[in-house]
């Protein structure tokens, strides 16, 4: 049975003919009354021939055109054939945009061995959207806050009702411009609804004023953990700044979960740049300088080659360091160094929460060593916490991340987070206690307090001077009263309620598998949805997730 949508494409395709061939008969019968050359500029035959072409060739410009937009229409309408795991990826635009940027998204979850089904906001009804079990919805906000044309179906259709959508994890793109009001409108407004009909976010919303580079690099890191592991190449290669690795530390050597790492780093050039607590520091990892020797060897080509890449001429190694390489036996068949370099497509990026403030003298990470599958260790962790040696240099670059900036010092701040998910709290700790502020609650999550209580000494000086308030801890393989962070805050319901009237914001940084979703269901049991949904409304539930 033919959708709404389709039989409107119809009915109007009908129409506009009957409009054009009705024209062309009261045109011909205007000229049956002339007799004679009646208008002396009357065309010459071959004129005429060519006026006729020139119609016929528009005619058919057009019908092109229109065959092109049906089958674009064709292929973003839902197909029978989705599998019930396919991850959706829908858009509603007003200019393109959010479109380029959905084929975009579903292109580099395809690339990490994600299924994917492509959609139109228009095209999802109550039925369809309650059968999806996680889609990424990039839409666009037109005017003073408006959804786009073809969304406002949806709006009226759908979001004028309550579902029950339990079973749906999303994400939401949600693009704008900041000189407008009601930036971002549309997506908040999305975001919103999915939220209160029970949907689960896979990540909070990513907001991205006029194609912001930064916020699209911000959205790509998150979808790239829904796949295989196998990152797609950034979409816009981040301008790194050069910095040096000054001091590598493990924190918790025989610990149960995977090793975990003070890093320091400082730039080569001029002092430290400005950065606020909440900010994050984007790398662009490197491989090993043995794996890149190991596979110059099996293509008997010399580093020192020089190549051109990136609009730059550089040795061979140094872009094979920064790069995925193009397949072997394509390479192997050529055996030149140039077009092995033209094959190579530069590494994607990783994010690490900045863990201190500028004031500190150097920027601290803390990043856990991760490990794939097939026991290798991560793109990112691998070249920071093993490949990486003291003075190497870094390809680093400060992203602002106005979403988790701190209050003002007399708010007070509830912090929240596990494992290397304290690194941003350490540093907004680290910005209040600068700033004289002492109403500050941290509850932090772990496995084995005698190994992972990652900067105990620190967090204990800070408690006994009073300059943190109150420290709850969560040691899941130690046994006792609180074996995660969720449990920790709902053993202190009366003192978070107390707080919250008083006007306190919570901050949530961590794993986004586990902890945020469990320690969102402790707030919201103990607050409830709707002072929960006030709380997002106001700024004073901010998360860093991932």
């Amino acid at each position: 049975m033919p959708t709404a949508t389709a039989s409107r494409g119809f009915a109007a395709i009908v129409g506009n003919t009957l409009v054009m061939l009705l024209l062309a008969a009261c045109a011909w019968l205007l000229a049956s009354l002339h007799e004679g050359d009646w208008w002396q500029a009357v065309p010459s035959a071959t004129r005429s021939y060519a006026a006729a072409g020139s119609v016929l060739a528009y005619a058919g410009l057009v019908a092109w055109f229109l065959y092109r937009a049906h089958a674009r229409d064709r292929a973003t309408q839902p197909t029978a054939a989705a599998t019930q795991d396919a991850v959706w990826v829908v858009h509603a635009s007003q200019t393109g945009f959010a479109m380029e940027l959905a084929d975009m998204t579903a292109a580099s979850l395809r690339h990490g061995g994600a299924t994917v089904q492509r959609a139109g906001l228009e095209h999802l009804d109550v039925l369809r959207l309650q059968g999806i079990t996680k889609a990424l919805f990039v839409v666009s906000t037109t005017g003073e806050g408006d959804p786009p044309d073809p969304a406002l179906g949806f709006v009226r259709r759908i979001m004028s009702q309550s579902l029950r959508l339990h079973g749906l994890q999303y994400a939401v793109l949600a693009l704008g411009d900041r000189e407008y009001e009601q930036f971002c409108a549309f997506g908040h407004q999305l975001d919103d609804w999915l939220r209160r009909q029970h949907a689960q976010p896979l990540f909070d919303l990513v907001e991205v004023d006029n194609a912001d580079d930064s916020a699209l690099r911000h959205w790509q890191h998150h979808i790239g953990q829904l796949g295989n592991g196998d990152a797609a190449p950034d979409w816009a290669s981040p301008r790194y700044e050069s910095w040096r690795l000054r001091e590598r530390i493990e924190l918790n050597p025989g610990s149960l979960g995977g090793p975990a790492f003070h890093l320091a780093l400082a730039p080569d050039a001029g002092a430290l740049p400005d950065w606020t607590a909440g900010d994050i520091a984007e790398i662009g990892p490197r491989h090993a300088a043995a794996e890149v020797e190991a596979f110059l060897q099996r293509l008997d080509m010399a580093g020192d080659i020089q190549v051109r890449w990136q609009e730059e001429t550089q040795p061979l190694a140094a872009v094979l360091a920064r790069s995925h390489w193009p397949d072997q036996a394509s390479t192997l068949a050529s055996r030149d160094a140039q077009t092995l370099a033209d094959g190579c497509t530069p590494l994607p990026h990783r994010e690490y929460s900045i863990a201190s403030v500028p004031a500190d003298g150097a920027m601290h990470l803390l990043v856990r060593l991760m490990q794939r599958a097939d026991g290798t260790p991560g793109l990112g962790s691998g070249w920071l916490c093993r490949y990486a040696r003291a003075g190497d240099a870094i390809a680093l670059r400060v992203r602002r991340n106005p979403n988790f900036h701190p209050p003002t010092p007399q708010v007070p701040m509830i912090l929240i987070g596990n494992g290397t998910g304290l690194a941003g709290l350490r540093a907004h700790l680290k910005a209040r206690i600068q700033s004289g502020a002492t109403r500050n609650w941290l509850l932090f999550g772990e496995r084995q307090r005698t190994h992972d209580f990652f900067h105990a000494g620190e967090l204990l000086a800070w408690q006994s001077q009073g300059q943190l308030e109150h420290l709850d801890l969560a040691f899941s393989r130690d046994g006792g009263e609180h074996r995660y962070v969720q449990h920790a805050l709902l053993a202190h319901g009366d003192r978070l309620r107390q707080w919250i009237d008083e006007g306190a914001t919570v901050y949530v940084c961590g794993s986004l598998a586990g902890m945020a979703p469990e320690v969102d269901a402790a707030l919201r049991s103990m607050l409830g949805d709707e002072r929960i949904e006030e709380l997002r409304g106001a700024g004073r539930y901010r998360r860093d997730v991932y």
